[in-house]
């Protein structure tokens, strides 16, 4: 049996079709989990201000580290044996809490309200322009969850942490679920 050229192409696309689907799959989970433990954190976290707004400052930055180190801990496990850790994910970390950083507390001067608003819709940011390569449910996640805390941060008057608490922590989990299904 002989297979003619544009037989051959089409069952390269074929192949080439499934193996595009199933990285995007591999991203996609990763990327899910990621976000719920994000959920969890920014739940957590948002509860705590809400219930005790002391905890707003230096031990915000406590939680995120958590927060950093779990992510890492789901790349790593992802990887292949014997790879390297992902130092560009650290890296990428590093570079946007130093932008954020200089925004927030060298150039802004941003209170505590503002401070609640800008970080998520910072990582949120990035998500927006991830989807420009992994595929469109990134996107929509970060614009989505982006004009909800932009909405909570104009409307929500005095319940605006425990509606960040809802918001990034409750609206992460539910975009990390619909992600592993996407």
């Amino acid at each position: 049996m002989t297979i003619g050229s544009d037989e051959a192409a089409r069952m390269l696309a074929d192949v080439d079709s499934v193996v595009a689907k199933v990285k995007q799959s591999r991203i996609y989970r990763s990327a899910a989990l990621i976000i719920m433990l994000w959920g969890a954190i920014n739940l957590a976290r948002d509860g705590l201000i809400a219930l005790a707004p002391g905890w707003f400052g230096p031990r915000w930055f406590l939680v995120d580290a958590i927060g950093i180190a779990g992510t890492i801990v789901v790349l790593s496990r992802g990887a292949t044996v014997g790879a390297r850790p992902p130092m560009r994910t650290l890296a990428a970390f590093l570079l946007f809490y130093a932008f954020g950083w200089v925004w927030a507390n060298l150039i802004g001067d941003f209170g505590p309200r503002q401070q609640t608003a800008f970080w998520p819709t910072l990582f949120l940011f990035g998500y927006a322009v991830a989807g420009l390569w992994f595929g469109w449910a990134f996107t929509a996640i970060g614009l989505g969850l982006t004009a909800l805390i932009v909405a909570a941060y104009f409307w929500s008057g005095a319940a605006f942490s425990l509606s960040m608490a809802v918001i990034t922590g409750g609206g992460f989990i539910l975009c990390g679920l619909w992600m592993r299904r996407a």
